[in-house]
């Protein structure tokens, strides 16, 4: 499992960057989209949707099942990975990069800093198995 340790994460399998502008780009961790196996489809959510952590924003659908994605932090939609639409398989093949699947202006800044680090995630995801 590949979970970098400069990224946050959430029990609902959300990875969260926190950007120098103090934005936040979130997407779904490589343990998520090895669970779910090759994803045919992802509704990202609307750009200037006010949404509160935990709040279901995002579906992403494979040959397996479909998915709802969670807003990790409280804040407002910025931005959206476009990409996704034509080349849902950019989450599989690279869920921290070209996967991403939206950014969110927080709230509050010190929202992200309550997010599970890598070893935390790692530890979750061994007691979930």
């Amino acid at each position: 499992m590949n979970t970098p340790n400069d990224l946050f994460y959430t029990e609902s399998h959300e990875w969260v960057r926190l950007n120098d502008d103090g934005t936040v780009t979130v997407g779904i961790t490589d343990h998520a989209q090895e669970q779910l196996g090759d994803l045919v489809f992802v509704e990202t959510p609307e750009i200037d949707k006010v949404v509160e952590a935990r709040d279901a924003i995002a579906v992403v659908e494979s040959v397996k099942a479909a998915s709802d994605i969670y807003a990790p932090i409280n804040g407002t939609i910025i931005d959206t990975n476009g990409e996704l639409a034509d080349e849902p398989e950019l989450v599989n093949n690279s869920p921290y990069d070209e996967g991403w699947l939206f950014n969110i202006q927080p709230e509050s800044a010190t929202d992200v800093e309550e997010l599970m680090d890598d070893e935390a995630y790692e530890s979750f995801v061994a007691s979930e198995a």
